[in-house]
């Protein structure tokens, strides 16, 4: 009959075999996965079940991962602070957490601070006058430079050399261009 038909014999014999075998190795995976404390990513499962005698792709273990909305706690994107030489010289501090009755731009508080945008890491600089607790500066962007600083400054609408005093918790060497720093 397959000659008559013109089609081969495997395909008359041909079974389409249940994937019942997608099903457990779906189990192992996710058992493996949650062992790991949501650690693990295709490679080490894909070594986990190698070790337990089965072999499968990478390729296969993503895609079941994907399907049951596995992610691995080191694919999702954390910040990493950058770690520079600071400056360490002593500076007195003139404000001693005393943040209350000061006069207008006698005292100026910054900081920097980051947040997610769009998936990307950004920083913000603002700057606040301690006299009604005011933001008179702030700047927004990807970098955490002295340009990110010099725009803050320049958004105040005021001179600034009526900042008496200019305090931040942390600054880098190079964070605050030298025509910004006050003795």
């Amino acid at each position: 009959m397959c000659a008559v038909l013109n089609i081969s014999r495997s395909t008359y014999y041909y079974e389409v075999k249940a994937k019942v075998e997608d099903e457990s190795l779906a189990q192992d995976i996710i058992r493996i996965f949650k062992e790991s404390r949501n650690n693990y990513g295709t490679r080490k499962i894909k070594k986990k079940l190698n070790d337990e005698g089965k072999v499968v792709s990478r390729r296969k273990i993503g895609r079941i991962m994907r399907e049951n909305g596995l992610v691995s706690t080191y694919t999702i994107a954390q910040y990493k602070p950058h770690k520079k030489p600071s400056n360490e010289d002593l500076t007195a501090n003139e404000v001693k957490r005393d943040f209350t009755n000061r006069e207008q731009l006698e005292v100026v508080v910054s900081d920097l601070t980051y947040v997610r945008v769009a998936g990307k890491w950004n920083y913000v600089c603002i700057l606040i006058d301690l006299f009604n607790r005011e933001i008179i500066g702030y700047s927004a962007g990807p970098k955490k430079d002295a340009i990110l600083v010099y725009q803050a400054f320049s958004r105040i609408n005021a001179k600034l050399n009526d900042i008496s005093i200019f305090h931040t918790d942390y600054a880098e060497e190079n964070t605050i261009p030298k025509f910004f720093q006050m003795a």
